[in-house]
């Protein structure tokens, strides 16, 4: 009883510090992808926060795979190096004696790799989907930010603003330039407002501005200065949301008979497998031997997984390809890692090997 809580709560302790250094990488790494596309005009401010919620639940299956993996590695190699495992053998406890607790302190993780995989993740692969299309199918206008080019594709226009009044909804200093067509037109006011009629028509009102149109030098360059313009506001499409593989709830790919269908219900189905692996893995490859220096079965392990998650892709792709069946293509690398883990535990329990035989009777 002293034994597993004081295994539980080491492992405890590591697995908090490696989750929360996993999910530190990977938010830096979508904020900054996050940030470079709102900052190239393709995605809205506002939207960077939900946008990465979205994604962080997308990975967050494969990042609690890799932490249960490292976390048992890591604690049972201590072990080894503090000698607590000769002390653990030498009361006549196996190695496999600690696949229990593990097992145990593993299985919330796994419940959790499968609710997320097989539900939570194309969950949310599903509302980022509808969350991009109700940012492209707002009104252009109202996500302008002050101080910024903004490039607005489906109308054609660069826009610029240099303050917005939030409670009046006066803009001051507003320009606007056509781009993609074959005369070029510049327009610019000192302010602007936005009308609503009753028919529902929007307009963008500007004051005290001019309109040049043509290109500078040309004979039909045209330079014209108003008192007032008003600019139609067309209003938002909302574009139908196509239908992905990955977005697919798990029930219907089930009943679906199609390849791609099949490949992805084959890597949902796996990722959980994966973790599971790679906990019982951790128990032989966490020995030490001092001989080829502390970290070789850290090596070890970071090659080892790189093999399998590689390996589920391959898979993965040959059954989308039919090239492979789904039933097969889920035996061949979990039923590779299974023996793999089997002889890698026979090696390390039995006490004679091939090249280290028994000692001649005397």
């Amino acid at each position: 009883m002293i034994f597993r809580r004081s295994l539980i709560r080491e492992l405890t302790i590591n697995a908090a510090g490696l989750f929360l250094v996993a999910l530190a990488i990977l938010f830096t790494n979508l904020v900054l992808r996050l940030l470079k596309l709102a900052a190239g005009g393709r995605l809205d401010t506002e939207g960077i926060l939900p946008m990465l919620g979205f994604y962080a639940l997308q990975y967050l299956h494969i990042l609690l795979a890799i932490t249960l993996f490292l976390t048992v590695l890591l604690s049972l190699t201590r072990a080894y190096r503090d000698s607590e495992m000769i002390v653990w053998f030498s009361v006549g406890q196996p190695l496999v004696a600690w696949g229990r607790p593990i097992l145990g302190f593993a299985a919330p993780f796994l419940v959790a790799i499968v609710a997320l995989s097989l539900f939570l993740t194309p969950w949310a692969q599903q509302q980022r989907l509808q969350y991009e299309k109700q940012l492209e199918s707002r009104d252009e206008l109202s996500v302008l930010a002050p101080g910024l080019f903004r490039e607005f594709k489906r109308a054609g226009l660069v826009v610029y603003i240099e303050s917005i009044n939030p409670f009046t909804g006066t803009i001051k200093n507003i320009f606007l330039q056509s781009i993609n067509k074959p005369r070029s037109e510049t327009l610019s006011a000192q302010s602007a407002i936005i009308e609503t009629y009753p028919n529902g028509d929007r307009f963008l009102v500007m004051s005290q501005g001019s309109r040049n149109v043509g290109t500078p030098g040309e004979a039909d360059y045209q330079i014209v200065e108003f008192e007032q313009l008003g600019r139609r506001i067309d209003p938002a499409e909302t574009e139908s949301i196509e239908p992905t593989i990955r977005a697919t709830p798990t029930l219907e790919l089930l009943k679906s008979d199609e390849a791609p269908e099949a490949a992805e219900l084959f890597w949902r189905l796996s990722i959980p497998l994966m973790a599971l692996m790679l906990t019982l893995l951790a128990l032989p490859l966490s020995h030490v031997n001092p001989r080829m220096g502390r970290s070789f079965n850290l090596l070890a392990a970071v090659l080892l997984y790189l093999i399998y998650s590689n390996s589920l892709n391959i898979v993965q792709s040959l059954i989308a390809q039919e090239k492979l069946s789904f039933w097969a293509g889920l035996l061949l690398p979990h039923g590779i890692a299974a023996l793999l883990i089997g002889l890698l535990l026979y090696h390390r329990t039995r006490i004679y090997t091939f090249w280290r035989p028994p000692p001649a009777a005397s």
